[in-house]
């Protein structure tokens, strides 16, 4: 017992020189024991004995800003006790122990595990993360990938254990669990309409960046709350200086929240407020996603989502969200990196603006490179002022506000003017997609883009199929200008539950189509591996995505061309500007089932037209 004494004192000690015990309210160690309800209730049967009795680890360490995760640690005295070889010890070996606490603990956290043998002379430390809501653990590395091998700062393991992919997947798959939950809260609860849900929720983790607001919000009363929640929302968009926007344009959209009678009112459920429910919710599900995910899109997410919910197809509010997925391959496509200079003159929720800036992080060195590619190098424009509240709030909260965002439309002529002076080389856009005649034309927002960047750019645009197979002036107006690389044919599904079927169009800037004078490559993408799963939307299930992106970023970058998936062809703007127009088909990829399948179809579909016509239908 006094040797295994000697090496919790050695932790200690290394939990001191690493500043665990600096700020108690950000850190929180507990030794063989913990005042955390969920944390002693999962090891109220956790005894190494197998008997049933609770049993706790040496070290018990949380982090109230990141409450989906927890760190133990387990001490033997001698580092021959340190790891079995089937780790079915746990009474006798470290390792063994300490996993054995994880098991307990994983089904409701992130489960970091930490065992240690020996003493200052001779010691042994090994790190783990075990997944929540799975019992299998794996070592911990760092975000450059290089495992662990010595004790560091408890927001060091944590980050380690944050990006490892399991966990990523299981905090998404939490994160829109609990949006269902928050929407139905907003409808049932608090009668909130469809446009003020995503404001509420952007609002108020913009309030919850004031440290003043996060810690004494809950000292309001229901009436006193929204005053004081506006005023906080006033103050970090100031502190955040944004260039383009006066405060008011970019506060204003969130006083409809403000002011909603349903929000101040005190209630015998909740006797300070709905506004105050809310605040409670997000501090505790949402805010620690942005204070470790910086690279999550949480308010495009939560948009996206209530979207999914609202009974429609999102028409009403005259907007597209773009999935995550291909905002990310958008900045593939381009390659982007630390010189990039991107602009989106239909930012939307600013989706585009942020994967482009998480792929030009990669490529930052220096800490003057981060601040320009956040300061200068990330270029948008929204008219809507919901969404250009949420574009701006998104960028606040990734710890940004200095993007240069415009309000306004982005054919105006002092925003033109403006953009243009920024000197974009890169372009990226999902516009508005025409519901009548009267409409813009989509083709009209791309090339108003493509105008906008330097010579030798390149423009990247999603837009519906339509805009390639249909002769318009739009397509020889672009072509005048600018040189149309590529095309390609998008799964139809793409923006669930929104019915649009989409190709992405790649066109370098500056040189006109017929002076380049060279063949434009096609690509047909139709399968990226997304399903639909219920509750959940159109979702990677079986992880194809990665594989898939690789490969259609290499075919794209290298012009590759493979029969059934690729083409080049020289076109104009009379042409189609699609894959199956020109396409070989590889037949040695079809089997006989999917002849069977088409025929089956087929039959199916004769049977349909006939009722229609016999008026059984």
């Amino acid at each position: 017992m006094a040797n295994e004494r000697i090496t919790e004192d050695m932790v200690d000690d290394k939990l001191r020189e690493l500043g665990f015990y600096e700020d108690l309210e950000a850190v929180i160690v507990e030794k063989q024991q913990s005042a955390v309800e969920d944390i002693r209730k999962a090891l109220s049967k956790a005894s190494k004995t197998g008997k049933g009795n609770a049993g706790y680890p040496e070290f018990i360490i949380t982090a109230p800003e990141t409450p989906d995760m927890v760190v133990v640690v387990e001490c033997k005295a001698d580092v021959k006790k340190h790891e079995s070889a089937n780790l079915d010890l746990p009474r006798d070996f470290a390792v063994d122990g300490v996993l054995h606490y994880a098991r307990f603990l994983s089904p409701k956290y992130t489960v970091i595990s930490v065992a240690v043998s020996g003493n200052e002379r001779s010691n042994r430390w090994s790190f783990f993360v075990t997944p929540k809501g799975t019992d299998e653990h794996e070592p911990l590395v760092s975000p450059q990938g290089a495992p662990i091998t010595e004790m560091v700062g408890m927001f060091d393991l944590i980050a380690a254990a944050s990006f490892d992919p399991k966990v990523q997947q299981q905090r998404t798959n939490d994160l829109i669990a609990f949006s269902i939950e928050m929407h139905e809260f907003m409808r049932d609860e608090a009668e909130l309409e469809e446009k003020e849900k995503p404001l509420a929720v952007a609002g108020t983790l913009i309030a919850l960046k004031d440290d003043v607001f996060s810690k004494t919000y809950d000292a309001y009363s229901a009436r006193e709350l929204p005053d004081f929640w506006i005023q906080s929302i006033q103050k970090v968009i100031k502190d955040a200086k944004l260039p383009y926007a006066k405060l008011t344009n970019m506060t204003q959209p969130f006083t409809s929240i403000q002011v909603h009678p349903e929000l101040s009112k005190p209630t015998k459920g909740y006797p300070k407020g709905l506004l105050n429910k809310i605040v409670e919710m997000l501090a505790e599900k949402v805010l620690p996603f942005i204070t470790v995910y910086h690279d999550f899109d949480v308010v495009g997410v939560f948009y996206g989502e209530f979207l999914k919910y609202t009974g429609g197809d999102g028409k009403g509010l005259g907007i597209v969200l773009t999935p995550k997925h291909v905002t990310e391959l958008f900045s593939l496509l381009a390659n982007v990196n630390k010189n990039s200079i991107v602009l989106d003159t239909c930012t939307g929720t600013a989706g585009f603006l942020i994967a482009a800036m998480n792929q030009m992080m990669r490529t930052a060195t220096t800490e003057a490179e981060v601040e320009s590619i956040k300061k200068r190098q990330l270029i948008g424009v929204e008219q809507n002022p919901s969404m250009y509240a949420l574009a701006a709030s998104n960028m606040i909260l990734r710890g940004d506000g200095k993007a240069n965002l415009y309000q306004g439309s982005c054919f105006d002529t002092a925003i033109t003017e403006g953009i243009q002076k920024h000197k974009a080389n890169v372009g990226m856009i999902n516009p508005p997609y025409a519901k009548t005649k009267e409409d813009l034309h989509e083709l009209r927002f791309v090339e108003h883009l493509l105008d906008a960047l330097q010579p030798g750019g390149l423009g990247i645009a999603i837009v519906p199929m339509s805009c390639a197979t249909t002769y318009t002036v739009h397509k020889e107006n672009i072509l005048k200008k600018h040189t149309l690389e590529a095309v390609m044919s998008m799964p139809a599904e793409i923006f669930y539950p929104v019915g649009v079927v989409t190709c992405i169009m790649v066109f370098s800037t500056g040189t006109p189509h017929a002076v380049s004078n060279r063949k434009s490559w096609f690509g047909y993408w139709r399968e990226d591996g997304f399903v639909k799963v219920k509750h959940k939307g159109r979702i990677d299930r079986d992880h194809l995505w990665p594989e898939i992106r690789d490969r259609w970023v290499e075919t794209f970058r290298n012009r590759e061309v493979h029969a059934g998936e690729s083409v080049l062809q020289l076109v104009g703007p009379e042409d189609e500007w699609v894959a199956e127009a020109y396409m070989e088909t590889d037949y040695s990829n079809i089997s006989e089932s999917d002849f069977e399948r088409v025929l089956l179809d087929y039959a199916l579909f004769t049977l349909k037209i006939s009722g229609v016509e016999s008026g059984n239908e």
